[in-house]
């Protein structure tokens, strides 16, 4: 079996690009989303991309075979909203098993075609665990300080049920991503610390913040040093930065991370910052340019792409990331 431990070693390990931006180019209608399985659903579900696993898994496949194409060494499943906290909105928390297990089953199915294709480069299924859509350390309601929408109870056990399905699905690596509340995430990194030890499994952790504006912390207020150090405590095979800025405005970030840490470092960045109608105008070009400058810094273990970003950014990524060498972890993990 590849071992993802040992690859990273290797090389400069390729993350997927966006999930959410692929799939807007299908421009699935209402009908699309529910499929002959929820074609009465009492709720309206267009828009919960994770249900598309169930309604149109052709859709899910192909996209991960576009990322597998472009060079990517990692796809992640569709799964960031894979929650009974995140799919409330919906009313599927009792879909919620059945939702990570296929995602992660499809992911699978497409890394293993490729691998064998090209043993020398096995490929790898990412779990996404996305931070759900409530957040345990600051309260929604500003007249209120003290109030929270969910308890790290509440977090754990929604967690743990996603957790489960996506071992079970077969992935290689989870993924706790897009962090702006830390909370959440410990609430993620206890749940999936239960379930190897009920099972007896070892799985590498991948956790991934998020830093929110130019004053370099996370939504809930951390630095890029003290949202490390809330983490640090369990052995993960990567931290890093994804999501709400493009690659030049994360570099100093990830560079105060890579100094600070003994662990490989990730980033999937943002094509640049959104324009005034929210989409991502930074061109695969661009993107590779500011991605080499982590390179060339010695920066990073693997790189990908978040919001915005295609197989042609993914692909663009691929190569510049092929002529370097991965940034030396001075302990293993």
């Amino acid at each position: 079996m590849p071992n993802i431990k040992e690859e990273i070693q290797k090389r400069i390990l390729v993350l997927d690009g966006a999930m959410g931006t692929m799939l807007q180019q299908y421009k699935f209608t209402e009908e699309d989303f529910r499929g002959e399985q929820f074609k009465d659903y009492p709720t309206p579900l267009k828009g919960n991309n994770d249900l598309l696993s169930l309604t149109q898994p052709e859709a899910i496949a192909e996209v991960h075979r576009k990322y597998f194409d472009a060079g990517a060494d990692i796809v992640e499943t569709n799964t960031f909203s894979g929650t009974s906290i995140a799919m409330a909105d919906y009313q599927m928390e009792n879909l919620v098993y059945e939702l990570n297990f296929e995602s992660a089953k499809i992911a699978k199915q497409v890394a293993e075609e490729f691998t064998k294709q090209n043993p020398e480069k096995p490929r790898f299924v990412a779990g996404s665990i996305g931070p759900t859509n409530r957040t345990a350390s600051l309260s929604p309601d500003v007249n209120r300080p003290e109030f929270r929408a969910i308890t790290f109870e509440e977090l754990r056990v929604a967690y743990k049920e996603q957790v489960e399905a996506l071992i079970d699905g077969g992935v290689d690596v989870l993924l706790v991503e897009t962090i702006f509340d830390t909370l959440n995430a410990k609430a993620a990194l206890f749940a999936i610390e239960e379930v190897k030890e009920e099972r007896n499994i070892d799985i590498p952790i991948m956790v991934s913040g998020t830093i929110t504006d130019a004053s370099g912390r996370t939504l809930s207020g951390q630095t890029v040093e003290a949202f490390l150090t809330s983490v640090s405590h369990i052995p993960l095979l990567s931290v890093g930065f994804n999501c709400a800025l493009g690659a030049e405005q994360l570099q100093p970030y990830l560079k105060r991370l890579s100094d600070k840490t003994e662990f490989h470092t990730s980033a999937h960045p943002n094509a640049g910052l959104p324009n005034a109608f929210g989409e991502y105008d930074q061109s695969p070009e661009q993107m590779q340019q500011f991605i080499e400058n982590y390179l060339k810094d010695n920066l990073i273990n693997i790189i990908g792409g978040c919001c915005g970003t295609s197989p042609e950014h993914i692909k663009a990524i691929a190569e510049v990331a092929s002529k370097y060498k991965p940034r030396k972890v001075v302990v293993g993990v």
